[in-house]
């Protein structure tokens, strides 16, 4: 009989749906958050999306973490302690955890205890020798990690799928600034990050020609209406998803497709025809923003890899 993983609360405070919901669709432009996409049917969507022909960085990351793990080991040290921001389906995790020197243990950080426990219970049957210490925090502030039984040499923070890039700059110099908290003075992070590149091929991503994406956003407004009572019609409003060159990110907004109102906890919001509500932003990146984001969050870039077509980098930093 297995013993349950021992969950480390540090009592994160809970999501306020309604209320985000409420002040997003004050603001000017609307706006609803991107981090209620993920219900179960938005996962498993989200999951679809990774496997389209158009939406390459997850296969080209995948591909590169096969491709480049012994260096990777090599540049992170043996003996780490191995701590995931989020928990995905764990591809991504078990090609690290394979390709590490003696890792000493394996720490998940989530926000939601459900997908928490899911994750680390899948990892601890495949990962058996390894000690697997999930924490439930938002990682988005520095975590005290768990002590592993045995003592690890150094923090490999893993941060994959170019997930920074949903932040905005100044969430993005927060979140780096906690996650140098988290390793401490001698860890590193690896991140995944998606590279500026042909907006054409950026845009088909988002777009996928079997509509999994745009199911994906809409799937939002399904979730707020059983979540927070509200009445937003699906079919009256289009996934949108355009490349802002200048900007180099791809921003989702939903289109509302007539003039129309929706209603949440009793406050009205009226809709133009053709007014674009937004959900999401993928940043791209380029060395010089990589390397800025890094310094003003007191890390340096240590070591880089790109795939053949300079698509994606996997980039490990360092304190600097």
């Amino acid at each position: 009989m297995t013993t349950p993983l021992r969950i480390t609360d540090l009592h994160p405070s809970d999501d306020d749906i309604a209320g985000d919901v409420l002040r997003g669709l004050a603001a000017t432009p609307k706006r609803l958050p991107s981090k209620y996409f993920y219900d179960q049917r938005g996962s498993e969507l989200f999951e679809a999306i990774t496997r389209q022909p158009e939406y390459y960085p997850t296969r080209v990351e995948l591909a590169m973490l096969a491709e480049h793990g012994a260096d990777i080991a090599r540049a992170a040290g043996p003996r780490v302690h191995v701590v995931e921001y989020g928990s995905g389906s764990g591809r991504k995790t078990r090609l690290l955890l394979d390709a590490l020197e003696d890792p000493v243990a394996y720490t998940p950080i989530e926000i939601s205890r459900s997908a928490l426990a899911a994750s680390a219970e899948r990892l601890d049957r495949e990962f058996g020798d390894l000690e697997v210490l999930p924490v439930l925090a938002d990682f988005t502030c520095p975590v005290p990690l768990p002590p592993p039984a045995r003592q690890a040499d150094s923090a490999l923070v893993f941060f994959p799928g170019s997930t920074l890039g949903n932040f905005t700059r100044e969430e993005s110099v927060r979140l780096l600034s906690a996650m140098r908290d988290t390793m401490g003075s001698n860890g590193a992070a690896l991140l995944g990050l998606d590279l500026e590149k042909d907006p054409a091929i950026v845009e088909a991503a988002y777009n996928d020609a079997a509509g999994v994406t745009a199911e994906f956003t809409l799937n939002l407004l399904h979730r707020l209406n059983r979540d927070v009572g509200s009445d937003f019609d699906p079919a009256s409003f289009a996934h949108r998803a355009r490349y802002l060159r200048d900007e180099g990110r791809i921003v989702t907004t939903l289109e509302s497709l007539r003039a129309q109102v929706v209603t949440v906890e009793g406050r009205r919001f009226a809709f133009a025809q053709g007014e674009q509500m937004h959900v999401e932003q993928s940043q791209k990146y380029t060395d010089a923003r990589i390397a800025a984001l890094a310094a003003e969050a007191g890390l340096r870039v240590a070591a880089a890899w790109n795939d053949p077509r300079d698509w994606f980098g996997l980039r490990l930093l360092r304190p600097a």
